[in-house]
Formats: C-alpha cells, sequence, structure tokens
C-alpha cells in the first residue's frame, strides 16, 4: 500500500468517477506488485486525472499527463482520489 495519512475524508474510488470529472490521486490502496505497475504508468499520489469514459462496465478511460489510459475495474477500484475543479 502506499500513500496514507490523514487523506481518509472526501476520497473515492477512481471507477466511481464520473465521466468528465477531473481528480487528483491521493493515494493507492495496492499490493506492491500492482502498486509498481500503476507508478510506472505515471499514476502517483498528487498526480491530476481526468475521467474520459466510465459506463460502469468494461475499462475506465482516464488522462493523465496528455496520455489516455484503459483502466481494469479492479485496478480503478485500487486507485483513491479526491475530486478537484477542472481547468
Amino acid at each position: 500500500m502506499m500513500g496514507g495519512g490523514a487523506e481518509g475524508d472526501n476520497v473515492l474510488a477512481l471507477g466511481s468517477v464520473a465521466e468528465g470529472q477531473c481528480v487528483r490521486l491521493a493515494r493507492l490502496d495496492a499490493g506492491g506488485g500492482m502498486a509498481a505497475r500503476l507508478t510506472a504508468m505515471g499514476l502517483v499520489p498528487g498526480v491530476e486525472l481526468r475521467m474520459l469514459r466510465n459506463k460502469g462496465r468494461g475499462p475506465a478511460l482516464v488522462e493523465v499527463k496528455h496520455t489516455r489510459l484503459a483502466l481494469g475495474r479492479g485496478m480503478a477500484a485500487r486507485i483513491l482520489v479526491k475530486t478537484i475543479p477542472c481547468p
């Protein structure tokens, strides 16, 4: 598990974010292998993401640092975020 601290309030799983919403990654609730994979993709605490597609089934499509990533439901459930205003 990565991250932690007093960020417990107002934190939600990336998989529950509405399309078009912007979020900031609060922490990864994942084991070492998955956390390493997500970190290698640029998903680190503090990074901002925009949810591009989230139909509730199939992969979620997010944009991070001008790159689109498709994330499976299990992975998206392990990424904890806070909503922020979109730029």
